[in-house]
């Protein structure tokens, strides 16, 4: 039986499917079309390139909201608030990025200047990463020397928002620079490769990590020997 807790959990993988890759499959399909406007003068409309800046915006905000949200449920809910570790100056530390990020990311759909952009950009992906390298959140590592940290679904999932975030900070740049334009194809090409790998560690994390009730039996397995204590016999019925 699923807890409240659990199902604040599921809210990443629910949002991530019902909105992030919908919108995925709509903005590939408009930068096909715009490139095929553009290079081959088909006769396609001229708004394909607009809807496909336009729904790019969104996909980028929906990957950097869900992961926030992702983020701010498995920190906050690791531990009761009155026992959270560090105590109260830790708690409001995390909320103070967590709240940082989010107004930093509202400021880079508003702002107009290039290193307005640039900054906002950069100080929403720093609140991203910081948030993830608390210690509730699930890594199988951090360090990129190794294939664990390549295989962690937070590290990718890090990655595709800073790429969502040069896509926004970056939108007149791409829009009037043919240099700009390549390399925001090739960053989305790069893109569509990692939003597959998090399709596949998501769903890998979702088979891994226990639900609440579960967790203090899983977590007494041996991970490295792939072994968990055996449980006591059931008392028989009376």
């Amino acid at each position: 039986m699923l807890q409240s807790v659990d199902w604040l959990w599921l809210l990443h993988p629910v949002l991530a499917v019902a909105v992030v890759y919908p919108l995925l499959g709509m903005v590939l399909r408009l930068a096909l079309q715009t490139r095929d406007r553009r290079i081959n003068k088909t006769k396609l409309p001229p708004t394909v390139g607009r809807d496909h800046a336009d729904l790019g915006s969104w996909l980028a905000a929906a990957v950097v909201a869900i992961v926030l949200l992702a983020l701010a449920v498995v920190i906050l809910t690791a531990h009761p608030l009155a026992a959270f570790p560090g105590g109260l100056p830790r708690l409001g530390l995390v909320l103070l990025v967590l709240l940082g990020s989010v107004l930093a990311l509202v400021l880079l759909w508003r702002a107009k200047s290039p290193p307005y952009r640039a900054s906002f950009a950069l100080l929403c992906w720093a609140g991203v990463i910081t948030l993830g390298l608390q210690g509730e959140v699930y890594r199988l590592g951090d360090n990129p020397f190794q294939g664990a940290f390549w295989q962690s679904h937070f590290w990718g999932g890090a990655g595709l928002t800073g790429l969502m975030l040069f896509s926004v900070a970056g939108r007149p740049e791409i829009t009037k620079q043919l240099r700009w334009r390549r390399l925001h194809a090739s960053a989305n090409a790069l893109a569509a490769v990692v939003f597959l790998a998090q399709a596949i560690s998501g769903t890998r994390d979702l088979l891994e990590i226990p639900i609440s009730w579960q967790k203090p039996a899983i977590q007494a397995c041996d991970y490295q020997r792939n072994i968990c204590p055996v449980a006591p016999p059931a008392a028989p019925n009376p």
